[in-house]
């Protein structure tokens, strides 16, 4: 068990608008150097999270850290420990590329040679150099995206906050923008990821949390949470008609197709059931010519964790 200060750290966290209650007392630890992903519907309050987080909102009830600070006690240290990306770009479209990148140089205080230096390699680390010079009003959505992101990373910050950061974008965008991300990891920074594709939670975080009506209804890795929902499966393939039948009768509730020659055997997919599985067929002696796990997609989950939880 983790006992090191986590990156971020929040214990009952609340808060409300009026009657409407957006967070009710969440619980989440995300550690250095990870991909933490919060999955939710629209209205779940990952922004709102994302906003107290980045001290940007006041929280009404419970306790949250950032990089070993307190969001309410000491936002000052926060902020300086921090990026944010939120869902609306913060570019201005009457700059240059190069010329946002300055802004926010400046705006963090850099000397004048450093300032240049940190702007020049992040034109050159978010495939901007060449458009450096263009008004940002002429740039697509991915390399909006991508001056952003690296709008974010001039204060070299250790945590960033990414709130939905390729909504809109193109596949092959949404890919460039999942490369990045994963180098800025690999080089140590933790990353908060507010997302509505699960293929990019599941593509890119270790661990991943589902908010739904302001609560929490399940965290854990994405092999974790694809087993909390029926539909996984042990696919077995046969040699020939008397293998089949030898193991049809090892299992219970099996799916059964004569003419590919297959079982579907239930299974959470787990090392545990596996090896039972594997056993099973050895002590009656069975060849399998083929087998395959399959589990439910991380849409499955969300569709049933959501589902159950509005139930």
């Amino acid at each position: 068990m983790a006992t090191s200060t986590p990156a971020i750290g929040i214990t009952g966290l609340r808060k409300a608008y009026g009657d409407h209650t957006v967070l009710d007392g969440i619980d989440l630890r995300v550690e250095t150097g990870s991909v933490f992903a919060l999955l939710g519907p629209n209205g779940a309050g990952k922004t709102t999270t994302v906003q107290i987080l980045s001290t940007l909102l006041a929280p009404d009830g419970g306790e949250a850290s950032v990089a070993g600070h307190d969001v309410v006690r000491d936002p000052d240290a926060v902020r300086h420990a921090i990026g944010v990306t939120g869902q609306f770009s913060a570019v201005d479209d009457l700059l240059t590329g190069e010329e946002n990148l300055q802004l926010m140089a400046d705006l963090r205080h850099l000397g004048r040679a450093e300032g240049r230096a940190r702007v020049a390699r992040l034109l050159e680390q978010f495939d901007l150099a060449e458009a450096a010079r263009r008004l940002a009003s002429t740039y697509s959505g991915g390399m909006r995206r991508r001056l952003d992101l690296a709008m974010s990373l001039v204060g070299v910050p250790d945590i960033i906050f990414l709130d939905e950061p390729t909504t809109g974008l193109d596949p092959r965008s949404r890919r460039t923008m999942w490369s990045i991300i994963r180098e800025l990891v690999a080089g140590g920074v933790t990353v908060f990821l507010t997302t509505q594709y699960l293929e990019e939670a599941d593509q890119l975080a270790d661990r991943i949390a589902v908010l739904h009506d302001g609560k929490l209804v399940a965290e854990g890795t994405a092999e974790e949470l694809k087993r909390l929902v029926p539909g996984g499966h042990v696919l077995l393939r046969f040699a020939d008609q008397r293998t089949l039948d030898t193991g049809a009768r090892l299992f219970d509730d099996v799916v059964r197709d004569e003419d590919a020659l297959t079982l579907q055997v239930p299974s959470d997919g787990g090392v545990h059931s596996l090896r039972k599985l594997l056993d099973r067929l050895d002590s009656a002696d069975v060849d399998v010519a083929e087998l395959s796990v399959h589990l439910p997609d991380l849409d499955d989950v969300f569709l049933a964790l959501t589902e159950r939880s509005a139930r």
